[in-house]
């Protein structure tokens, strides 16, 4: 199994989700055989993209990213400071305030987990095929 995590504390939200994209990239491309197809790996940056920004948004402006990849999946984990569970909400047309990236990610991923922490905070888990 191969795994690499990333804390980080965000003071510029989209530069942050920038770099948790960049980082699941390196990540994905670091792989060894059999290397994961560019449709994975695409909907992986998107699920990454989207827990982040969630964390960022609604979690406190921090956030630890852990990715790992199994024989068949890859492990996308967000852990953020905030015990709000996530919830799926009626995506905005209108005012542009959200509601898609969490049926997104339940959507895409084989299966989505919400750990609650031990003091506090969550850590929401997507499992992706590989």
């Amino acid at each position: 199994m191969t795994t690499v995590s990333a804390e980080r504390t965000a003071l510029r939200p989209l530069s942050a989700v920038a770099r948790a994209r960049q980082a699941a990239r390196t990540f994905l491309e670091g792989l060894g055989q059999p290397a994961i197809g560019r449709e994975q790996a695409d909907t992986v940056v998107l699920v990454v993209s989207e827990l982040v920004t969630n964390a960022l948004r609604h979690g406190g402006g921090a956030y630890t990213l852990r990715l790992a990849a199994h024989p068949c999946a890859i492990e996308v984990a967000v852990e953020d400071p905030s015990p709000r569970l996530p919830r799926a909400r009626t995506p905005d047309l209108v005012d542009g305030t959200g509601g898609f990236g969490w049926h997104m990610v339940e959507d895409l991923a084989h299966h989505v987990v919400v750990t609650p922490g031990p003091e506090g905070g969550k850590t929401v888990r997507a499992i992706l095929p590989r």
